[in-house]
């Protein structure tokens, strides 16, 4: 049965449907069978992954709205062991759709239950608020990871965010962990990367992954080419700090023995 990890944080730009693919791609390229997961309208990580949202029939909308069976809207990617279940603009309109159903918080939950067991890991990039489908998302997953760009405003939201997670565990999922809190675009060269990184392990302390997601201009590339940063150059520091990441995760889970991290990893 596989792992369900949700991205989630209500704050836009701060490298979520990135994360989202390039962990994906980086479990998929470690051998383990991983379906990505664009909950979000906007569809970035369905396009990101080289799919044309307006090409898509089935899309995780109507498995969730029509019950539509996943394996008919999942679509196979040109990584190797890497799975996508799409997202289309029709999205926007589920929340409105699911107010009146009975277990509306579940539905997602109900399609996940459809494969999990093809899978080792299920990556959910969520939308950027806390609407009902990202809460849909946190009811069925088992960890959330929370991406906080080194940036000034980092910390902001950040709160709402957990204990909207703690609300999650308290009434809907029980099991659901934090997975990690990830830091991303972080600039070696900027002052205040290097302190946002101190404030956040501060106040997070063991929360937080030790991998860093540093800028790089391949992580912003690869999306215009429809693939994985580690499809467009997996000697690339973006490439590095992705597979890190998936060897932490790997690592905590219990998967892999511990390693040492590949240079550019950490900070």
């Amino acid at each position: 049965m596989s792992k369900i990890i949700a991205l989630a944080n209500q704050k836009g730009g701060v490298g979520k449907t990135t994360s989202s693919i390039n962990l994906a791609a980086s479990l998929a390229v470690l051998d383990y069978k991983t379906l990505l997961v664009d909950a979000d309208p906007q569809a970035n990580s369905t396009s990101g992954i080289g799919f044309d949202p307006r090409n898509i029939k089935n899309s995780i909308y109507e498995c969730i709205i029509n019950e539509v069976d996943p394996h008919e809207a999942i679509q196979k990617t040109d990584t190797p062991n890497l799975d996508l279940l799409p997202a289309h603009i029709d999205l926007v309109g589920a929340e409105i759709e699911m107010i009146n159903l009975s277990g509306r918080e579940y539905k997602m939950k109900q399609v996940f239950d459809k494969v999990r067991d093809e899978y080792d890991f299920i990556i959910i990039d969520c939308s950027p608020s806390l609407g009902l489908i990202t809460i849909n998302a946190l009811t069925a997953a088992d960890s959330v990871i929370v991406p906080v760009q080194c940036e000034y405003f980092a910390l902001e939201g950040l709160g709402k965010l957990l204990n909207t997670i703690k609300i999650v565990q308290s009434r809907l999922n029980p099991q659901l962990q934090i997975e990690g809190i990830l830091l991303t675009m972080y600039d070696v060269r900027l002052r205040l990367s290097n302190q946002v990184v101190d404030e956040v392990r501060t106040h997070f302390e063991d929360m937080v992954f030790d991998t860093i997601i540093q800028r790089n201009t391949r992580l912003s590339e690869a999306p215009s080419f429809g693939v994985s940063v580690i499809m467009h150059d997996a000697t690339c520091k973006g490439a590095v700090n992705y597979l890190n990441l998936a060897r932490e995760i790997l690592a905590k889970n219990g998967l892999v023995k511990d390693e040492p991290e590949t240079t550019a990893a950490t900070v």
